[in-house]
């Protein structure tokens, strides 16, 4: 035994041991973690439909029959059944459940500002679609998004921002490109869904057995999807 091995660290490495024997003996599919809540029956056109029809009664101020009473508050408490994994921008006028008519446990959202997919997102996604059974997975850009501006300005205009903002924009600005290259006549516009094109495309080409079985399979649909702020329109351009 090294002599400079601390009695405190072979104390902690005796009391690993009996872990560390469990764990080797465990097969990987039990390590996993193992789904207990009940699961969304709705399939991918299905999820993607009642997506729509929200949002059209959204548009024409209507209000859909969705539980957000006590009673559904309890029911939830036990375990949880969303649809649909929605990532769209922390924008404070891109409310999600309100543009989509959609009540209490329906949408697993993962938000941040240029919705843009980190390790964090993609792990959220892979436990909504591995552990909750969400058939799908809607990636959502708006008009005038200020984090997809921010990049625009970073690429015309050689713009330096400060902090996290300028880590933050970073994975945009590849978008921008594309945008660029295309010669759109609306730079920002053609950004936003260039930006959502990138991250559907990364979703459904993603090689995590978590994502690409359930994908090749069908039982899970990804979908680019862009919304207005002035009409509130949703307009599913990539599915």
């Amino acid at each position: 035994m090294n002599p400079s091995l601390s009695r405190r660290k072979i104390l902690q490495c005796a009391c690993c041991l009996p872990v560390a024997a469990v764990l080797a003996e465990l097969p990987l599919t039990a390590m996993a973690a193992t789904p207990t809540s009940p699961r969304t029956t709705l399939t991918p056109d299905q999820a993607l439909q009642r997506l729509r029809e929200g949002n059209e009664a959204f548009m024409g101020d209507k209000e859909i029959n969705t539980e957000r009473n006590r009673a559904r508050r309890l029911e939830i408490a036990k375990g949880q059944t969303p649809f649909c994994v929605l990532i769209s921008c922390s924008d404070s006028r891109v409310p999600p459940e309100l543009l989509f008519g959609r009540g209490l446990g329906e949408l697993f959202i993962v938000r941040n500002a240029g919705n843009t997919v980190d390790t964090t997102a993609l792990g959220s996604v892979e436990y909504a679609i591995s552990q909750l059974g969400v058939p799908l997975i809607v990636v959502m850009g708006h008009e005038n998004c200020g984090a997809v501006a921010a990049a625009v300005s970073v690429v015309e205009d050689n713009t330096l921002y400060p902090g996290a903002i300028g880590e933050m924009i970073e994975p945009i600005i590849p978008a921008v490109l594309t945008a660029k290259a295309g010669k759109a006549k609306n730079l920002l516009e053609a950004s936003v869904k260039s930006n959502v094109q990138r991250t559907v495309t990364r979703l459904r080409s993603a090689s995590e057995p978590t994502l690409f079985n359930p994908i090749k399979e069908g039982k899970v649909r990804v979908v680019g999807a862009y919304y207005s702020l002035e009409n509130g329109a949703v307009d599913f351009f990539d599915i």
